[in-house]
């Protein structure tokens, strides 16, 4: 946007602000009321103004005893009505406000839910969370608060205008010594703030995600002794935020004290035109004095009016950021057969996989058939492969050549929710919710199922045993991420919702690796009977947990180099071979 720094509404801006305003056209009616509202606010110090120059010259000057006696209570009327809509033109535009921040968090948020998994890998989630926050909250002082802040303070200044020129034409002259250096100042002010407005934004996505990995690795963090280098780490990412700020208040300052100093030149010459030789017998106090109030209540209004262009081009920026998210293209979802429930055969068809940023294929023409019902275990060292395969299943991401096929069918030829109702998974790093036990085994599409199915599947995952020791059972919160609970424990409540989904492809991408060797056992045993008759692809690196599956592939650098049974595997005296050992090796190094 290096266009928005040298020209500060050009089309683009216009477009992104006319699309923010978007957000207040449902509330469109309380807009009005809180307009109008505005208007009589800055109407009614425009009246009270006028009046000053009848309290001087007729009310005191001439004693008039028509005003002595109605003039408290005109102003009490007119400061009576100004109360009231200020108080609903506040609570109007507070209103508005806040359900635009609800709307566009909504939207980027759901925006969130269909991005392809590719945009959570490229960006830190630090960025991704201060969007939802910090961002959103920028978005709402520009549709709403500077729109409070513009109308007001124009018709203020209109007002006070209006008092001046029909007051004395002559003494309005010096408006015209203001107006140029305040627009020349309102333009440098707006450029300068866009400008370190984006770059404020990018330090927030970096202090919460320095915040967030600190939090998270707090245990590394103590063990390791990483306090300082953490601290030192926030302490650079904070403070360069606060020089930011600064900048921001600098340009701000400046711009105050900028005005104040043409304010002073144009009163200065107001008292010059005011005590002219031609002019001030002619000219009454009233006069003079409602003149120098009116200008007095008009440079509040256009330094205010200034601040304005500010907080709408932090607005415009901020929305320029949520916008950019909002218009990603959803998961590529080209799919035209509904798949209700699939038989299970697939098949891997020379299919290579790079990934966006990626400098080497991470999958190099893998082929390989499994049929409907059997179990295929993937081993092989780390970064072999064996996890970007199975990603493909659900599609977190597209094959970059070749083609994946289900019963028959391209897999990309099916609605991409049915694919995914086909599949289930539990993955070595458990993701659970700040929800209870039943609402995280049962959790979404699974949501309507029964306690006593969630039960069951508890008991076939092994993880009742537990379960029914905690306070409220299966209605037991279990805290963010279930961390109240066990590494062991986390993994069972995460198989017993893989039982409880019951589809036809099961994932389990080392699923038994946080639990102990009794758990373990009794976990094999579930875990035998949830894959009798399911497609199963198990990634294993303990060899002991697959020895009885259907067919072993070993992977190495993006390439199945040995398929075959365990037996086969271990009499060909290659790869396996070589691995089975070294496991048995060190298996026996640990019994002794």
């Amino acid at each position: 946007m290096s266009g928005g720094k040298t020209r500060v509404w050009d089309a683009h801006t216009w477009a992104v602000y006319k699309r923010l305003l978007k957000y207040t056209r449902r509330y469109w009616a309380i807009g009005v009321l809180t307009m109008l509202c505005m208007a009589v606010d800055s109407g009614s110090l425009t009246i009270f103004t006028k009046l000053i120059k009848v309290i001087v010259d007729q009310l005191f000057a001439k004693k008039d005893p028509y005003l002595i006696f109605w003039m408290p209570i005109w102003i009490i009327g007119i400061f009576m009505i100004r109360g009231v809509a200020i108080f609903i033109g506040n609570y109007g535009i507070s209103y508005i406000s806040r359900n635009v921040v609800q709307g566009i968090q909504s939207d980027v948020f759901a925006a969130y839910l269909r991005l392809p998994a590719s945009f959570f890998g490229r960006e830190a989630s630090g960025h991704q969370i201060s969007r939802v926050t910090y961002t959103c909250e920028q978005v709402a002082s520009a549709s709403t608060d500077a729109l409070k802040t513009a109308i007001t303070e124009t018709c203020m200044a209109i007002g006070m205008m209006y008092v001046m020129i029909s007051t004395s034409a002559y003494l309005t002259i010096a408006l015209l010594v203001m107006i140029p250096p305040i627009v020349l100042i309102a333009t440098a002010v707006s450029r300068r703030y866009r400008f370190i407005s984006r770059r404020i934004q990018g330090m927030m996505g970096s202090v919460v995600g320095v915040v967030n990995e600190s939090v998270g690795a707090h245990r590394e963090v103590r063990v390791y002794g990483g306090q300082r280098q953490t601290a030192a780490g926030f302490d650079a990412v904070i403070n360069r935020t606060r020089q930011l700020n600064l900048k921001i208040a600098a340009t701000s300052a400046t711009s105050s004290a900028s005005i104040q100093t043409v304010a002073a030149m144009a009163l200065a010459l107001l008292v010059y035109l005011g005590t002219r030789p031609w002019e001030i017998d002619k000219i009454s106090s009233g006069t003079f004095i409602t003149v120098l109030t009116a200008m007095g209540g008009m440079l509040p209004s256009l330094k205010r009016l200034t601040n304005v262009q500010a907080n709408i081009q932090r607005g415009v920026s901020a929305a320029e950021d949520l916008f950019e998210v909002m218009d990603m293209p959803a998961e590529l979802d080209s799919g035209k057969i509904l798949l209700e429930r699939s038989h299970g055969e697939l098949r891997f068809e020379a299919v290579h996989l790079t990934y966006p940023r990626g400098e080497r294929e991470a999958l190099c023409g893998i082929d390989l058939y499994c049929r409907a019902g059997t179990v295929t275990a993937l081993v092989g060292r780390s970064g072999s492969g064996k996890s970007s395969l199975v990603s493909l299943l659900p599609r977190f991401n597209e094959p970059s050549s070749g083609r994946i096929v289900l019963d028959g069918e391209n897999y990309e030829s099916y609605v991409l929710a049915s694919l995914r109702r086909q599949i289930a998974w539990v993955g070595q790093n458990v993701v659970l919710f700040d929800d209870t036990v039943a609402n995280n085994i049962a959790y979404g599409e699974l949501a309507g199922a029964s306690e006593a199915e969630i039960v069951a599947a508890a008991e076939a995952a092994n993880a009742m045993e537990f379960i029914a020791r905690l306070p409220q059972g299966i209605h037991t919160s279990i805290g963010e991420s279930g961390n109240t609970l066990s590494g062991g424990q986390r993994q069972r409540i995460a198989i017993a919702r893989a039982i409880l989904k019951n589809a036809p492809i099961l994932v389990l991408d080392e699923a038994t690796s946080a639990l102990d060797t009794e758990s373990e056992r009794l976990i094999q045993q579930a875990l035998q009977k949830l894959m009798r008759d399911r497609t199963t692809l198990v990634i294993a690196h303990r060899l002991s947990t697959i020895e009885g599956a259907d067919q072993i592939a070993v992977m190495e650098q993006g390439r199945i180099v040995e398929r075959g049974s365990h037996a086969e595997l271990l009499a060909m005296g290659g790869h396996y071979a070589a691995l089975h050992r070294m496991q048995f090796h060190d298996a026996n190094l640990g019994s002794d």
